[in-house]
This record gives C-alpha cells, structure tokens and sequence, in this order.
C-alpha cells in the first residue's frame, strides 16, 4: 500500500465527493433544468483551467522525474483518449436508444478511469492527487447533467433515467479508485512514473479536447474567467507548496 496512511483518506474522501457532486448535477437538471444548463459551462471551464494546468505544472514534471520515458506515456494517454473517443463517435451515428447506450458506455468508462486516474495521483503524493482530483470533481456537475439529458434524448423514462444516470456517472468514479488502490502498493517508482506520465496525457485530452470544446459551443459571459479562475487556482496551489 502508498506509504503515506492519509493517502486512502484523501483518496476515498474525493473518490465520494465526485460521485456527490455527480448525484447533484442529476438533481440540478432534474429539479432545476434552466439554471442547471446555464452553470454548467461555468463548471467545464474551471476544471479545464485547473486539469490543463496540474499535469504541465505538476504530474507530469513528477512523472519524468520518475521514469525518463514518462514523456512517451504521456503522450500514450492522449493517443489513447484520442482514439477511444473516435471509436465511441463512430458507435454514436445511431440515434434514438442506441444513441443514449453507446454514449452512456463511454461515460462509464470515463468515469470509471477517473477513479483509477485518483488512486494513482494520490499515491505519488496528496498534492498532485489533491489538484487532480480537485478539477475532475468539479467536471462531474457538468457530467451528471450530461448523462441525464443522454438518457431523456433516448426516451428513456425519467425514474429510470436517473437511476442509469446515478449507476453509470456517478458511482463507477469511486469503484474505479477503490478497485485500483490496492494494486499502487506494488508498482515500483519507475512504472508509477509511467502510469502518472500516461494520467497527465489523459488529463491534457479532457481539458483541451473535451472540456473547453464543450464549453465553447456554449459560450457564456465571463466563461473564460472561469478557465482562468481554474488555471490561477491550480498555479497558486502549486507555487505555494514549493515556495
């Protein structure tokens, strides 16, 4: 196990807080559909702040020092965000049901490595587990109202669209980081090094494919003051731990 014995600590307690945060995305769209459309933009473009940030400022720095060919990794987790999302694109051209299956597939799996993505941040040290979690958790508002209105396009009901949603968004996030935890006791620094250099390619994809994207087809006023609000956030966080 990490040697650090608050490591599960903080893990579990962010690894709950994203699937809380998730129930409330579901809820906020479920209850209050306007607002909830409105400020989740907002959400988006925090987390890409925070989550383009940490990796070039932190993980991936940390991963390099680790393992040299980390760089490789890294760029190993982007081609593979990258292709994984061609492939569900590619599933997704169906509408209807199959539409809302096929997207709800790739948001488990997301969610699930998410999870993953907490157990190893946190186990190369609570800093860098604490900026990376710190954006995802923020992301998973936005998610939650996602996958809701995923389902209510695919005419599913609505109890059992917030069920499915609750299911796949919200707790495949923990089990993927209480699966994975105890497995980071036995890698040696070099393959952690790998695996962190493979996280912060994953989480450069997020922010820079996936988040800002998102958010910009949506474009609020004072939208980029939240990407930056994220980036200075995250910059501030890490200056002071090393000043």
């Amino acid at each position: 196990m990490p040697k650090n014995p608050d490591t599960f600590i903080w893990l579990a307690g962010f690894a709950v807080l994203s699937a809380i945060v998730n129930g409330l995305g579901i809820f906020a769209i479920v209850k209050y559909r306007a607002w909830a459309e409105n400020v989740k933009t907002y959400f988006m473009c925090f987390a890409a702040g925070v989550l383009i940030s940490t990796p070039l400022m932190l993980a991936l720095p940390q991963a390099v020092q680790k393992n040299f060919y980390a760089g490789f990794s890294a760029a190993g987790g982007f081609l593979f965000m990258v292709f994984s999302n061609k492939l569900v694109r590619s599933r997704a051209k169906k509408e209807s049901l199959a539409f809302g299956i096929v997207v709800a597939e790739g948001i488990g799996i997301h969610s699930f490595v998410d999870g993953i993505i907490y157990a190893i941040t946190f186990s190369v040290s609570i800093l860098t587990g604490f900026l990376s979690a710190m954006g995802l958790v923020v992301h998973e508002f936005a998610e939650g109202v996602i996958t809701y209105l995923v389902f209510m396009k695919a005419g599913i009901e609505k109890r059992t669209a917030i069920i499915s949603a609750l299911l796949i968004a919200s707790f495949t996030t923990p089990a993927g980081a209480f699966i994975a935890y105890p497995f980071m006791g036995r890698l040696s620094d070099s393959s952690l090094g790998l695996m962190l250099g493979f996280v912060a390619g994953v989480l450069i994809y997020v922010s820079a494919s996936h988040l800002l994207p998102a958010a910009n087809e949506e474009e609020k006023k004072h939208s980029i003051l939240a990407f930056l609000a994220g980036t200075l956030l995250a910059v501030f966080i890490v200056l002071s731990k090393f000043l």
